[in-house]
């Protein structure tokens, strides 16, 4: 199922791609493995597939202790504080930074594993009460901060769409992530990652101007909720 999946997904990706003029290479898919065990990533990592996301540390955690640095890992769920050490031992990119405090321990994290964390920042472009994120009129200033540590990189911007069917309101999320990206990059910064676009709305991320997509349900499948990945 994983293959079949994997080459209806990445045609999808490649005819997107040409139909709004971009090259389908520039665009990292990261699978949402974060319902899945270790027998689907070692699946997917066979086809082909090199970076997956997880949004729990205990599991990123645990999936680390078992896969290593096999794959490279991306942490893409709210982070607390007191489990910042786990994301950042085992993640090459930490999407959901969403305020100074948190930064900051993400900088002493990363100081105490001997490496520089590549991290996005989480902006909230809609009103959805369930939706995290720092508010739009937040990130200059949470940008400034990320640029002054010494163990984090600033490497881009990341959001989710509101859960609607209304393809106006999704593209314009995705569309103020962008614009926000080029005014940052206008005052001096170098942000090249967009990571936004799932299963539902990758298509209209694409044309936005994603960079990354986070894509679980299209690879896997449905998750079966009467599973914990532990016992797959």
């Amino acid at each position: 199922m994983i293959a079949e999946n994997l080459q209806l997904l990445r045609e999808s990706i490649e005819r997107k791609c040409n139909d709004c003029g971009r090259d389908p290479n520039h665009i990292r898919l990261i699978a949402v493995s974060k319902y899945f065990g270790i027998n689907s990533i070692n699946e997917a990592n066979n086809l082909g597939v090199n970076d997956f996301g997880e949004n729990k540390a205990q599991d990123l955690r645990d999936k680390y202790d078992i896969l290593g640095d096999k794959v490279t890992w991306h942490f893409i769920g709210t982070l607390q504080k007191n489990k910042v050490k786990y994301a950042v031992k085992a993640a090459t990119f930490i999407h959901s930074v969403d305020s100074v405090e948190l930064a900051n321990e993400i900088n002493i994290q990363a100081g105490k594993n001997n490496k520089i964390q590549n991290i996005l920042i989480e902006v909230k472009t809609s009103q959805e009460e369930t939706k995290s994120g720092a508010g739009e009129e937040e990130v200059e200033k949470l940008a400034h901060h990320c640029k002054s540590l010494e163990d984090v990189k600033l490497i881009g911007l990341m959001t989710m769409a509101p859960f609607t069917e209304d393809g106006n309101i999704i593209r314009k999320s995705f569309s103020d992530l962008r614009k926000l990206k080029d005014k940052l990059n206008q005052d001096g910064f170098s942000l090249k990652e967009l990571s936004m676009g799932m299963t539902s709305d990758y298509k209209i991320a694409i044309e936005e101007g994603a960079t990354m997509l986070r894509v679980g349900s299209a690879i896997f499948g449905q998750r079966d909720y009467s599973k914990d990945w532990r016992e797959k």
